[in-house]
């Protein structure tokens, strides 16, 4: 399992993924699933994986060889997407029809060939845009009211964007509290970890696209962690006690 999230504001588009893939506790690995296509000014694209690695991997080395259309017989690419809408519906159905490749023949296995993607970026003059892509083939749009979108093991990290992130956060807080989301995820669940991979698009024009990889030994990561844990002992600590427990050695009224 993974963890990936997209953060879409009024400053521009965070995406975040992890990088830990295990098929047992015996058996993990790390694998990208923050992919880049970048084409400059006329096209930005970011896909993050979550889900059946094997649907993941096939999905994204058929959008790299092309895909014919049935109706024209035109190899459809990322590259060649008129906008990111029309990229979103291509990538949903290469993994639609990754998923049922993948199943066929294997119902009996008890292997989940689930999966789910995020896509975000922008071509041509078009804003930016973020999806998320079910493996059904539909997506669903990112908007305003709710400007992130998670994959994966999410439950952990979405009460801190619920309470923080709104579509008039700064950039850099974006990505502080995306990290906090990320840091609550891997307390609670051992199928997320480092490294994190992480891209920042400004929503002005003029800027380029940023690349981090936040690994064990980031110190900015470490520290985030540990004042984290540490101001929310003392926001615990400072809210008043529940009324209705008595202290000890008060006497039933």
């Amino acid at each position: 399992m993974t963890y990936c999230v997209g953060m879409l504001i009024n400053a521009g588009l965070v995406m975040m993924a992890d990088t830990r893939t295990n098929a047992g506790v015996d058996n993990i690995s790390c694998y990208r699933k923050l992919h880049i296509y970048d084409g400059g000014d006329d096209c930005f694209i970011s896909i993050a994986t979550a889900g059946n690695l094997s649907v993941t991997q096939a999905t994204l080395s058929k959008l790299a060889e092309g895909i014919p259309n049935p109706e024209t017989g035109e190899i459809e690419t990322l590259w060649n997407a008129p906008s990111i809408f029309k990229a979103v519906r291509l990538v949903g159905s290469v993994l639609r029809d990754s998923r049922h490749e993948a199943e066929h023949g294997m119902e009996a296995e008890g292997v989940s060939f689930g999966a789910t993607m995020l896509l975000g970026g922008r071509i041509g003059p078009e804003p930016l845009r973020l999806f998320m892509i079910y493996d059904a083939g539909n997506a669903i749009e990112c908007h305003a009211d709710t400007p992130y979108l998670q994959i994966g093991e999410y439950k952990y990290g979405k009460p801190i964007l619920d309470r923080a992130l709104d579509i008039a956060t700064p950039l850099n807080e974006a990505v502080k509290l995306g990290l906090i989301s990320f840091d609550s995820t891997m307390r609670s669940n051992l199928a997320v970890g480092l490294p994190i991979d992480m891209v920042t698009v400004r929503a002005d024009r003029n800027c380029e696209p940023e690349y981090f990889r936040i690994d064990k030994d980031d110190s900015y990561f470490k520290e985030l962690s540990r004042q984290w844990g540490e101001k929310l002992r003392e926001a615990q600590a400072a809210i008043p006690r529940p009324p209705f427990i008595r202290n000890k050695g008060q006497p039933v009224s």
